[in-house]
């Protein structure tokens, strides 16, 4: 009877033990395609980084300024004399 008892209680260990394996591989599975999801999205949001380091460098060119200064603020460089040094 005792032997019977002893070899009811290993199976039900093996079960719960397959279940606990069984679950294992499905929840790192779950976690795998998180991760590759996630990774992707990493990536997608680098190129936009990329992008917009482009755009504000283009945005901040000298050249740029200087025409937006011109045409916006009437902005003119002075004559030469009109241009007084200063030394302390």
């Amino acid at each position: 009877m005792t032997r019977y008892i002893g070899l009811a209680i290993l199976a039900v260990s093996v079960l719960l033990s397959a279940l606990g394996v069984v679950y294992s591989k499905h929840e790192s599975r779950q976690l795998f395609v998180e991760l590759q999801t996630m990774q992707g999205k990493q990536d997608a949001m680098d190129v936009e980084w990329g992008r917009l380091q482009l755009e504000q460098s283009t945005w901040a060119t000298h050249g740029r300024i200087a025409a937006a200064a011109r045409n916006k603020l009437d902005m003119v460089v002075p004559l030469s004399e009109n241009v007084r040094i200063i030394n302390e």
